[in-house]
């Protein structure tokens, strides 16, 4: 139970399990960024969900082609502002206060007015760390090694190859069946990746 969940929250960051017989998926390559595209939209038509592309650059409209959702980085980068704004509060407040009270005048020991740079400062400092670590989290960053590194071709994705990998995690993952899918809708090379690292 522990390990499905797991599984599934590793695989919202792209990152695949392999099997027992240490396949990790299938690479296929594509000729094009449109064709990679147009092959994203029929992996998710055909109801896979742990797959993945790799291209050198951005491809507009690729997150709406793979079916993935709005990037939860907004609400870490909320919950971190709010953070912020909360401790500069509270910090502001008990030195003031609570801590140290100097009666300066008969001022208050406290005033909202007086404390808006350090608070302003720590909510804009913890909103940015909160996006930060988000992203290295949601990415599954730092991430050294990859089943997909084994593969020679792959290394033109950071040149000019296009790529997509269905990971064997996938439910609907068959081997013959995947292959011979991406086969139709056009890919150029298939190679099944075997997780070489992998320990039993």
């Amino acid at each position: 139970m522990i390990k499905e969940i797991t599984t599934q929250i590793k695989s919202t960051m792209s990152i695949f399990e392999a099997r027992k017989d240490r396949l990790y998926g299938v690479l296929a390559e594509f000729s094009d960024p449109g064709a990679l595209y147009h092959a994203a939209e029929k992996v998710r038509h055909a109801g896979y969900k742990h797959f993945d592309v790799h291209s050198p650059f951005p491809i507009h409209g690729m997150d709406k082609a793979m079916g993935l959702g709005n990037s939860k980085i907004g609400y870490l980068a909320l919950g971190g502002g709010l953070t912020g704004l909360a401790i500069g509060t509270l910090l502001q407040w008990w030195a003031s206060a609570v801590d140290y009270p100097i009666n300066i005048a008969g001022k208050p020991y406290f005033s909202i007015e007086a404390s808006i740079p350090v608070i302003f400062e720590l909510t804009i400092l913890f909103a940015a760390l909160g996006a930060v670590a988000g992203m290295f989290a949601l990415n599954g960053l730092p991430r050294p090694y990859n089943p997909l590194f084994y593969s020679e071709r792959f290394q033109s994705a950071t040149d000019d190859g296009f790529f997509l990998h269905i990971a064997a995690s996938d439910e609907n993952f068959e081997v013959n069946e995947t292959v011979d899918f991406l086969e139709g809708i056009g890919a150029s090379y298939i190679e099944k990746i075997v997780d070489k690292g992998h320990q039993d």
